[in-house]
């Protein structure tokens, strides 16, 4: 029987060297998250499994657990690695912009296939905490941390007033555009995004002083 080389052997060899462990962790994490959401989109959440994406992933149970401590986990990070370019925020110079435009790509992806992954999740986290955790923590939270440098951005240039509650405008904001996709009762559109945007921000302008006026009341 042909005696496979030691890790050793081949190491002090000197001509080739082992490749580091990152690179090939990181050729298996995206595979394990593109496996994720070919699965999503033949079988659906329900039927999706950790077993099975390992098995598509052509990596072990193991390697899955490694990042994901479960199914929920895994889902809220292959979608979000997949809409993460698209949902950006833009820095345009107006903080009506960048909102707007923001929004506008969160109603495109809302509206294409990746918005049934969204929909999936939202269900399973009526009965399952952790899949409404892993969405909250791995999608929402970074998008929430980019929406507040935004905002920071809009009262250094005096467009919000320095005192605006953060979270209560992002609720206000987003909320809506939840709510259409969820309950449908009418459409999620640009022109809706633009009016909405319009309104809410409009709340959260910086006040402008009042001069008084310079006649006498004679």
């Amino acid at each position: 029987m042909r005696q496979r080389p030691s890790v050793t052997g081949h190491a002090a060899n000197g001509n080739s060297k082992r490749p580091p462990g990152r690179p090939r962790s990181e050729h298996a994490r995206v595979a394990i998250l593109r496996s994720t959401l070919k699965m999503l989109s033949e079988n659906g959440f329900s039927d999706l499994t950790i077993e099975g994406v390992a098995d598509q992933a052509a990596v072990g149970k193991a390697t899955v657990y490694r990042w994901w401590p479960n199914k929920g986990a895994l889902i809220a990070d292959a979608f979000a690695s997949s809409t993460v370019m698209k949902l950006r925020f833009p820095n345009t110079g107006s903080v009506v912009r960048d909102i707007s435009q923001q929004m506008r790509q969160l109603v495109k992806v809302l509206g294409s296939p990746q918005g049934r992954i969204v929909s999936a999740i939202l269900a399973a986290g009526q009965s399952d905490e952790d899949s409404i955790v892993a969405f909250r923590e791995r999608f929402l939270k970074p998008r929430r941390q980019e929406a507040y440098v935004t905002l920071r951005r809009g009262v250094r240039r005096g467009e919000l007033r320095k005192d605006i509650d953060s979270d209560l405008l992002l609720d206000s904001l987003y909320g809506p555009i939840y709510m259409r996709f969820l309950i449908r009762h009418d459409r999620l559109t640009p022109e809706f995004v633009d009016s909405l945007c319009a309104l809410v921000l409009r709340g959260a302008r910086c006040r402008r002083k009042v001069r008084p006026s310079g006649g006498s009341a004679n």
